[in-house]
């Protein structure tokens, strides 16, 4: 009868449940921390070690080494393409943790809506609450226990928990702690495998006011004996980072003006109380409960924080720059926390404006979180929310591909000298090779337009909206033409497109991942026509080795023959011309092809026929130009047709059958099929080869 609660509770972790309500006695807290002196470590120091616990690894972009923080992808919302983003907002964590002068900053993220800004906060804080309940980012506070009670008592419970997770090391007074702390640091260095950079280890300030109040009344009742107090009323309680139990981690998103109140963020007088004790100055009548409270020894998150009212930025000043914060009625607090704020850009420029807030503006560290450019980026966001397997309905080939390409070509700017097209430009940004252009070049242009991805476009929720809408009205498949089409009609009623030039502009890159799409259906068709992957790699490896020949000048030998003979030309202009190589430019061409086999052998890597995309195209385009005669072309745009040649009907199902294996459904495949046999019949595809 039991058996489904026996299932279910077989699955419930009582040793890791032990583990995270571990208690303990103060002096065996002690032991540990110099057992492990990092269970003392800052909230920046725990929020840098969560992240280089995921591993990291370095990489090149423009010539530039970035580390590769593994964190920030090996998650269920993983960060993609924002690379340069991540390095800064590690050099910051990295400061804060060595104690170099940003942990005193509040760090804003800074960028349009909808560009991963609220999703870097939200990782910080599950990767918290996941670490913390690791035996590497285990850390502790303490309740008050044994407290006397009755009218003569101190409380009206024998115990009270340490409203503000205080370090349990914070009980011992400043200047006995010193000298503890500097042992644990020396403890912390030798076991450091690199000195240099390692942090150093501080427990800084007093005891908040309510366990600083529960001290001094203990002190009196053992006549000064603070190691009885310690051994009487203390137990040491392990933490656990948690949002929604509010330890650690706080949130506070700004409401109406009228309704906010500063007390939300430093706690507030509990009236009930009062009478009770009999002042409301009284730390028992006070609720620590604000969300800088909550977030001591951890982080706190303030949602759009430039909307604030200013009595609230005002508060951030002194828990930013002198970590600390001032309730009613008490002294100042120290506090031990991260800052996140993000905001957007309307928001920013207004504090720029504003001269009452240089004081707010000097303690602030801005970190730009820019849209995505990088077309195989944007892809990688979508296939988290739509590859085939995600969702029911099957998803044609190239759908996300080209709903992101449109994504990224609405976020970019127009070459001002003219030399590029606009997918010509997302597809550098992406990584191809064009003639002319090294990665050099591409680096330069990316500097001349440093704000694209800030200024400007559509965010990924728009196209997620209409991918969603079209899966809402199809039960069985989409495609990239369903999606451009729901893309195209919903720009008219986008709350965020102000006026009629965006809508014009986003028309045309509507048009131009159009023109993609063609030449990419096109491509896919010659592909699945010609079928014959060996027949590909032996063009490929025929071009490659007079390649090398002619940049080596040497000979080739005849592979029929056996006979060394010279570079045949006409072969390899007849493959260049494919894809527009002019005359003049085979040189620079052929070596930058040199060049490429190269880095990629020296990368360890091994060159495929398939590794650069403009040989990928001149190779297929080649082979499709030889074996296009098979089939009349214009036969696939069979829609309208009553009699099909049986003959002809049999190689239109071949070549169905191999775009099935690159991923279309039976229906898709057709749709495909009577696209691009429409174009074949407009004689369209005459002028791409």
């Amino acid at each position: 009868m039991a058996a489904h609660l026996d299932k279910i509770s077989a699955l419930f972790d009582k040793q890791e449940f032990n583990a995270i309500h571990e208690e303990m006695t103060f002096s065996e807290y002690l032991e540990k921390c110099y057992e492990n002196p990092k269970l003392i470590r800052t909230a920046y120091q725990r929020m840098y070690d969560m992240v280089l616990a995921k591993g990291t690894s370095e990489f090149e972009q423009y010539r530039k080494t970035l580390t590769k923080y593994n964190f920030f992808n090996d998650n269920s919302i993983p960060i993609f393409g924002l690379e340069e983003t991540i390095d800064r907002l590690m050099k910051h964590i990295r400061g804060a943790a060595g104690g170099f002068g940003t942990e005193k900053r509040i760090l804003l993220l800074h960028g349009p809506v909808g560009s991963s800004k609220s999703t870097i906060c939200r990782l910080l804080k599950r990767g918290l609450e996941n670490y913390s309940r690791t035996p590497e980012g285990a850390w502790y506070s303490f309740k008050w226990v044994n407290l006397p009670t009755g009218p003569d008592g101190l409380y009206v419970s024998d115990t009270d928990d340490c409203p503000m997770h205080e370090e349990p090391l914070k009980l011992i007074p400043v200047d006995m702690r010193k000298e503890v702390v500097k042992e644990l640091n020396d403890i912390h260095l030798n076991n450091s495998a690199d000195k240099v950079t390692a942090y150093s280890l501080s427990v800084e300030g007093e005891l908040d006011p309510r366990c600083k109040w529960f001290m001094k009344q203990l002190l009196k009742r053992y006549n000064g004996d603070w190691q009885k107090v310690i051994e009487n009323h203390i137990k040491v309680v392990r933490c656990v980072y948690s949002e929604a139990d509010r330890v650690g981690i706080a949130t506070f998103q700004p409401k109406d003006e009228k309704n906010q109140d500063s007390t939300e963020l430093t706690g507030d007088i509990n009236f009930a109380k009062i009478s009770q004790f009999g002042s409301d100055s009284d730390p028992r009548a006070f609720s620590f409960d604000g969300e800088l409270c909550v977030g001591n020894r951890g982080v706190v998150e303030f949602i759009e924080m430039l909307k604030l009212d200013q009595a609230f930025l005002y508060d951030l000043l002194g828990a930013s720059q002198e970590k600390s914060i001032k309730p009613k009625k008490f002294s100042q607090i120290q506090v031990d926390m991260a800052i996140l704020g993000h905001t957007n850009q309307p928001e920013f420029e207004k504090l720029k404006n504003n001269q009452f807030m240089e004081a707010l503006r000097d303690r602030t560290v801005k970190i730009d979180v820019p849209y995505l450019t990088k077309w195989d980026d944007e892809i990688k966001v979508l296939e988290q929310d739509y590859a085939n397997g995600r969702v029911r309905q099957h998803v044609a080939p190239h759908t996300l591909e080209i709903a992101a390409l449109w994504s990224v070509l609405t976020r970019l700017q127009d070459d001002k000298d003219g030399k590029l097209s606009l997918v010509e430009k997302a597809e550098l940004y992406n990584g191809k090779m064009l003639p002319g252009w090294t990665e050099d070049s591409v680096k330069e242009m990316r500097d001349k337009y440093s704000d694209e991805g800030m200024a400007g476009g559509v965010s990924a929720r728009y196209v997620q909206d209409k991918i969603s809408n079209c899966l809402a009205d199809r039960h069985d498949y989409i495609n990239p033409f369903m999606v451009l089409n729901a893309l195209k009609d919903g720009l008219e009623n986008n709350s965020l497109i102000t006026n009629k030039d965006q809508v014009m502009r986003y028309n045309t890159c509507i048009e131009l991942a159009s023109k993609k799409l063609d030449e990419i259906l096109k491509a896919e068709v010659q592909r699945a026509l010609v079928g014959d992957e060996e027949a590909v790699v032996r063009l490929c490896v025929s071009y490659i080795d007079n390649l090398m020949a002619y940049i080596n000048k040497s000979k080739v030998r005849n592979p029929y023959t056996g006979r060394e003979e010279t570079p045949d030309e006409r072969f390899m202009r007849n493959i260049e011309t494919k894809i527009d190589i002019p005359e003049v430019g085979v040189d620079d061409f052929r070596r930058m092809i040199a060049a490429f086999i190269g880095e990629l052998s020296h990368k360890g890597k091994t060159f495929r026929w398939d590794s650069n995309p403009l040989l990928k195209k001149a190779f297929e385009s080649k082979l499709f130009e030889d074996t296009k005669d098979h089939i009349k072309l214009s036969a696939l745009h069979v829609s309208g047709a009553s009699v099909v040649d049986p003959k002809v009907q049999e190689k239109i199902d071949a070549i169905s059958k191999r775009l099935q294996d690159l991923g279309y459904n039976e229906q898709s495949a057709r749709d495909v099929l009577d696209y691009v046999g429409s174009i074949f019949a407009r004689g369209d595809l005459a002028d791409n080869n």
